[in-house]
């Protein structure tokens, strides 16, 4: 007999499984699949674990009361429990599926008649303000979630349930849904973004499980079946042919697990389809896109409206890791992935998982190198570019934005660049301003502060001009416009180059930002290199902000506080929320020096004579303390045509627990800017030691075999290629 399942299990991740119509369930997981678990069960340590945890909440569900409340504001109890329920009906559908035990299937049943009692007194959600509303949830996206989870349990229960009591929960309650989906809200259901692929999969689950091929064929093509909505059109525009979110790595993380739930149910119900090879596996592509943005902790970068806490354990990341591994073929960094979630989901896919996590004497850390991922879904809209150095978590990370707006969640932020050293970001992004699920914090929702704060320029590492932000901060406009890669190179481990330009962000301006990360083996860690290029038709106030997490140290100029009284830098773009701590005049490069962890990071940029050092912290024009108050350093100049150079050195070590200190101060000692053209632009950086770097950048267009000469007060400098980094 163990023979015999032994060949199912290997039969089962061979082939996948196509099951005809009628047989359930039929969606996550099957009947076989769950003969399979039962015969592995104990064998491998993952997947025992996870099926444990999810064993035990489903317990404690069908033994605890049911409580169905009428709506409530989101982030709420009411709104809190109805998430509970779907989550608790999933469980308790899938430990049905293993075990048969009569008690699983009675409390979904039970559940979803107290819906039915419930759905058809309800009207649209009295709290839905401006977001397309549901009706148990102020948000239809909430009401999605619900059904695609219920649909599964559904699923799981079906052939269980009498004719009667089947009749009544689809009347009462899923036909009511999605009628509310398909009709009432058209709109959001063919709209391409992450709330339309949550409605569509959920559609097509319930269409699946009811066996109707009108609602399947809706989730597919859109409500008019024509193809200008639904599932297909989703794969087609919302991800670059790299595979790339246009709404960033967060959204990406979300959008992810509608995308594999409703494609493992497409596989399985209409496998002619071949969903996981549609558009080059783009499905395998956007997972890895994102994990592959991850710092090496398996944090998101917060890019757009984000989080700066969510990481790959997320749930939707769980269940799309081990569907990529089952569906597409093992990856040593799957199961390096698998080393930070530490869970799988319960199916044949999960086990697969953790049959191979098992199979592994030691899985090395994710190992995924530097890389550039195109944006847009033709790929010819700007991009993202990510440099790294070193393994594990000790990795260097350098991050810079050069795509898409990202709709109503994008930021005004085109070529704004993070940096994570020592196991956290030093140069952070903001992310977005929401206390999420925080009911009192306006229940959880975005605040007030996220689009006069979080979403502005100033917010972000990004040169502004005149005290505006990019677009005047107008999505419309934003939408319409991507940044423009220029050259990526991360060739060299030691000299890995970016660049990228943002043209017409401002009226008659042109931006180009090249990063380097450098690793010089007479300095200890590596170091940033930042230059950021303007031309303009006329004079402007250009800003350089640099945000950070850590405590100020020291300075190379006079600065003069602001100790008994603080006003805004400005009354608007952002501005408004910042405090001016301390401001300077300086005549020549800027030095300052924080410490953040255990490393001091000095900032050395150069500074033409009459610019103006202004210290700040959010929080300004905050009532309510919605706001992190976060410090930043801002070098001031006005000029038409100008080049901001500078680096970012990590360097010495605190220990305050042993009360010791090395390196407080940091090797590299001057920079200072040679000369800029619409060629190239040429910079030098000395140190201790008789350090010196000098640094040519092609401003012109990309190549990497054409020869560039220029001639900066009376000296020539030529290269080939794009960039050179002299290093003497």
């Amino acid at each position: 007999m163990r023979r015999i399942y032994t060949s199912l299990f290997l039969f089962l991740f061979a082939t996948g499984t196509a099951l005809v119509a009628g047989e359930r369930p039929n969606l996550i997981i099957d009947k076989k699949e769950a003969a399979v678990i039962n015969n592995n069960t104990g064998k491998y340590t993952l997947f025992d674990h996870s099926l444990s945890q999810l064993k035990k909440a489903a317990d404690k569900a069908v033994s605890s009361p049911i409580v169905v409340p009428p709506p409530g504001e989101g982030g709420g109890y009411e709104h809190e429990r109805h998430k509970q329920n779907y989550r608790e009906m999933y469980q308790a559908g899938v430990c049905f599926t293993l075990t048969g035990e009569e008690k699983y299937a009675r409390f979904i049943r039970d559940m979803l008649l107290e819906y039915a009692k419930l759905y058809p007194t309800l009207g649209k959600h009295p709290q839905s303000r401006d977001q397309a509303p549901g009706k148990l949830f102020h948000q239809m996206l909430n009401e999605t979630l619900w059904l695609t989870y219920t649909s599964m349990a559904y699923d799981c229960i079906y052939d269980w349930l009498d004719a009667e009591t089947r009749a009544r929960i689809e009347k009462n309650v899923f036909r009511l849904i999605i009628d509310w989906f398909t009709t009432e809200n058209h709109k959001e259901f063919d709209r391409i973004h992450n709330h339309g692929t949550w409605t569509v999969c959920s559609i097509g689950l319930i269409g699946y499980v009811l066996e109707d091929k009108n609602l399947v064929d809706m989730a597919l093509y859109g409500t008019r079946k024509d193809g200008v909505g639904g599932f297909l059109k989703q794969l087609d525009l919302l991800f670059s042919p790299d595979g790339y979110y246009m709404e960033g790595p967060y959204y990406a993380r979300y959008a992810l697990q509608p995308f594999f739930i409703f494609a493992e149910a497409i596989e399985r119900n209409q496998p002619e389809l071949k969903i996981y090879a549609y558009r080059d596996q783009i499905l395998k592509k956007a997972y890895y896109s994102a994990v592959q943005t991850t710092f090496p902790d398996g944090v998101f970068p917060p890019i757009n409206d984000a989080s700066r806490t969510m990481d790959i354990r997320d749930s939707g990341m769980i269940m799309a890791n081990d569907l990529v591994h089952s569906r597409y073929g093992a990856d040593p960094n799957l199961l390096a992935v698998k080393k930070i979630q530490k869970d799988v989901i319960i199916n044949g896919a999960g086990l697969m998982v953790a049959r191979d996590f098992a199979a592994q004497e030691k899985i090395a850390p994710m190992d995924w190198g530097s890389i550039e991922f195109t944006d847009g879904h033709d790929g010819r809209q700007g991009g993202l570019g990510i440099l790294r150095l070193g393994a594990g978590e000790k990795q260097s990370m350098l991050l810079m934005k050069y795509g898409v707006h990202g709709e109503g969640h994008g930021h005004f932020d085109k070529l704004h660049f993070i940096y994570y050293d020592q196991g956290r970001s030093v140069i952070p992004d903001y992310g977005f301003c929401r206390w999420i699920n925080i009911e009192p914090k306006m229940g959880g929702r975005y605040l007030p502060e996220n689009k006069s704060y979080a979403m502005q320029t100033i917010a972000h590492n990004t040169v502004t001009v005149d005290q505006t932000s990019q677009n005047l901060a107008n999505r419309k406009q934003a939408d319409e416009m991507s940044a423009k890669r220029h050259f990526f190179d991360s060739s060299n481990p030691d000299v890995q180059v970016m660049s990228a330009h943002a043209e017409g962000y401002y009226p008659g301006t042109a931006m180009q930002r090249t990063l380097f990360l450098i690793q010089d083996e007479r300095l200890p860690h590596p170091v940033v290199v930042d230059l950021y290029r303007i031309n303009s038709d006329q004079m402007h106030v250009y800003d350089y902000p640099i945000h950070h997490q850590g405590q100020f140290i020291t300075a190379n100029f006079e600065y003069q506080p602001d100790v008994t009284a603080q006003s805004p830098l400005g009354a608007d773009f952002g501005y408004q929320h910042i405090w001016r701590t301390a401001s300077a005049r300086v005549e020549g490069p800027v030095k300052i020096t924080w410490l953040d962890g255990n490393r001091y990071y000095t900032l050395l940029a150069a500074a033409a004579a009459g610019s103006e050092v202004l210290f700040g912290r959010s929080g300004a024009n905050d009532p309510n303390y919605n706001l992190l108050s976060e410090p930043l350093f801002l070098i001031r100049t006005q000029a038409q045509d100008h080049l901001f150079a500078s680096v970012i050195e990590s360097h010495g070590h605190f220990n305050e627990a042993r009360e010791q200190s090395n390196g407080a101060r940091g090797r590299l000692t001057g920079i200072k800017v040679i000369g800029h053209n619409e060629t190239g632009s040429v910079i030098e950086v000395s140190g201790e030691k008789e350090l010196r770097w000098v640094i040519m950048v092609n401003n012109g267009e990309a190549s990497v075999d054409k020869k560039h000469e220029v001639t900066f007060s009376g000296n020539s400098y030529t290269w080939t290629g794009n960039y050179k980094v002299e290093m003497r």
